[in-house]
């Protein structure tokens, strides 16, 4: 880790965390709206941790394989979410 890497692989602890922190609430929602926002949630933090997957890739040859790795599986979950929220909602996919 160092000047450039240390803040992505911050970023990338607190947005990855949330997809499962939020995952927990959308499980636990009190209606199909609120399920649908926590899964919209998941999703957003999904895609911001492949943005920092990206630059942690680009800024690190080192780490540029764990990273890509991860970018996939960040990518398939924001594919899931986005295919529960779309599923859970009637017409309302502008949102997503």
């Amino acid at each position: 880790m160092n000047i450039i890497t240390k803040p992505l692989i911050n970023q990338i602890l607190k947005s990855g965390t949330s997809i499962g922190a939020n995952y927990m609430e959308a499980i636990g929602a009190n209606s199909k709206n609120d399920f649908r926002y926590k899964i919209f949630i998941c999703r957003k933090e999904s895609q911001e941790t492949k943005h920092w997957l990206r630059m942690l890739s680009a800024a690190d040859n080192d780490l540029k394989e764990s990273a890509d790795i991860l970018l996939k599986e960040a990518h398939e979950l924001t594919l899931i979410f986005h295919k529960i929220a779309k599923s859970s909602g009637k017409n309302n996919d502008t949102v997503i």
